[in-house]
């Protein structure tokens, strides 16, 4: 179950035995874990990296001051669901809790969650077993089909109940029965064989990412500077910002963001792929590489991948080829819009003020790129003017794979689901109930401005309900994106305040960063609730 071949043989070693026995337990655990709904497994999966984060960054000691563990819990949660809202500075963590961030940033991305769930997926669906002949045939299952939508694969599948006289059965098949099980067999080494592409592609952009910006860093004296200023190290740097990006997170280890080095354009082109091949892009970017390995790897198992209708595979990532070519399009064109529209309104405005024509138009591309799920910033997003404001929120809300796509080349991305009438009745209700995900951020938003309407009252200049629709939007799209707080804006000037042009949310009461610690959990297991408001009938 867990890619090990459980001994069938009868052993007097007591360390066989006890081997069985532990792999028995393990399995047991592994098949009844695949009847919890995958929605709750999810939300146990990020609940216990956020808890266990957050326990590992208390005990550690910070850089500076001790951190209150609301922060540290918004924090944790943060970095788990990829979300990058923040509360405190980063730089108040020490290399130790920035290595713990680090990692939930990497367990909690799109990719490796995918890729862990295709790997389960793969390992419970079939276990191939000898033949006589030598041949894999797959193992028999019976007919309780239930239905997987877990960690990006959406797949219906059979219970297997494997016992030892099944398998006694299988050794004594002929061989027509033999040659009738291939196809499932094809599949299943398939199955293993995208494992594999997708773990190879996720490791070699990391790895090529942190050696460009090692490179980089090292080269240039001025990026140099900025970490050295700060007492940042350098490869933490370049691990850490690579493994953001590609997550889609958004986080940096300095406070400034990317805006430290907004006339670094070298760096920002190195990060931006880091962000489109791990989000938006990794969709036509697996098909483009397993296309590529056909070319030099004439293998069945890549050539079924390619052909095999993406349903009967299973893996959300992997698109029909239509989509997967208009995607790219639909991608450019969302970035070429928002670039258009920045570079004509900011061009010559303070946020461009100081930069060359070519560090602007780099600046500007690198904002309009981060709009989708990831969050780096090279400018104070509260001095945008509010139409580009309003165009981010919209492109926040939007789904990585929104894309256009004429209705005949749809084929449908309805999961599928078990032919039980029972389970079809049953998910029918639950969608009448539930409403759209619009309904959904109203209800956050008016939430926060019920628990902030103090603020709103004393400091109307910063508490707009602008910036709170961006900061609920950029937590429920996992983006990071946040108006920060503007000291001179405040028309109460008494007492010590400091500019903040990230971490909004540091501000806002603790009832209001909890509301915002449940819409990044919400925004994190949104596509389970894609389908949601049909019931609802605007007439």
């Amino acid at each position: 179950m867990f890619g090990i071949d459980i001994p069938h043989r009868k052993s007097r070693d007591p360390c066989s035995r006890l081997w069985r026995s532990i792999c028995h337990k393990a399995s047991s655990f592994y098949h009844y874990l695949f009847h919890f709904h995958p929605l709750l497994i999810q939300l146990c999966y990020f609940s216990i990296i956020s808890m266990v984060g957050f326990l590992i960054l208390k005990i550690m000691k910070p850089r500076t001051t001790k951190i209150k563990n609301l922060d540290l819990f918004f924090m944790s949660v943060s970095s788990a669901t990829v979300s990058s809202m923040s509360t405190i500075d980063l730089e108040r963590f020490s290399n130790a809790q920035l290595i713990i961030i680090m990692i939930m940033m990497l367990l909690g991305g799109e990719v490796f969650l995918s890729m862990v769930g295709l790997y389960l997926f793969t390992s419970y669906f079939q276990k191939p077993i000898k033949t006589k002949g030598g041949a894999e045939s797959p193992a028999t299952a019976t007919t309780n089909d239930v239905t997987l939508v877990d960690m990006g694969i959406v797949r219906k599948y059979s219970e297997l109940e494997i016992s030892q006289n099944q398998h006694e059965t299988a050794l004594s098949q002929n061989q027509h029965e033999t040659t009738s099980q291939q196809p499932k067999v094809l599949k299943y080494n398939s199955l293993k064989t995208l494992v594999l592409i997708v773990l190879g592609y996720m490791t070699v952009i990391q790895l090529v990412g942190t050696a460009l910006v090692l490179a980089y860093m090292s080269t240039v004296t001025s990026a140099r500077e900025v970490l050295e200023k700060k007492g940042i190290p350098i490869l933490t740097y370049a691990i850490f910002t690579v493994i953001s990006s590609f997550s889609s997170c958004g986080f940096t280890p300095n406070d400034e963001n990317m805006f430290a080095f907004r006339k670094n354009s070298g760096l920002l082109l190195i990060v931006m792929p880091q962000i489109l091949l791990g989000n938006t892009l990794y969709a036509p970017c697996l098909r483009l590489l397993i296309w590529l390995l056909q070319k030099f790897v004439r293998k069945n198992e890549i050539e079924y991948l390619l052909k095999t209708d993406v349903k009967e595979i299973g893996y959300d990532h992997l698109l029909p080829r239509m989509h997967s070519r208009l995607l790219p399009i639909t991608v450019f064109g969302f970035i070429g819009v928002q670039t258009l529209l920045f570079c004509t309104m900011e061009w010559n405005l303070g946020e461009m003020s100081g930069l060359n024509g070519y560090q602007k138009f780099v600046g500007a591309l690198f904002q309009c790129v981060n709009t989708r799920h990831t969050g780096e910033s090279v400018m104070n997003i509260a001095n945008i003017a509010h139409a580009i404001l309003v165009l981010f929120i919209v492109m926040m809300y939007l789904p990585p794979y929104t894309s256009f796509l004429p209705p005949k080349y749809d084929q449908g991305s309805e999961p599928q689901v078990a032919n039980s009438k029972q389970m079809m009745k049953r998910r029918e209700i639950i969608e009448d109930v539930l409403f759209s995900q619009v309904a959904y951020l109203v209800v956050f938003i008016i939430a926060v401005c019920i628990t902030e309407r103090k603020s709103m009252v004393e400091d109307p200049l910063n508490f707009n309900v602008l910036y709170i629709t961006l900061e609920v939007v950029s937590a429920y799209g996992n983006v990071g994106f946040s108006a920060g707080y503007n000291c001179g804006k405040r028309l109460n000037h008494e007492g010590i305040c400091l500019d903040k042009w990230h971490g909004f949310a540091g501000r806002w009461t603790s009832q209001g960063k909890i509301i915002l610690i449940i819409v990044m959990f919400f925004g994190r297991l949104k596509k389970f609730n894609m389908q949601g408001g049909k019931a609802w009938k605007i007439e």
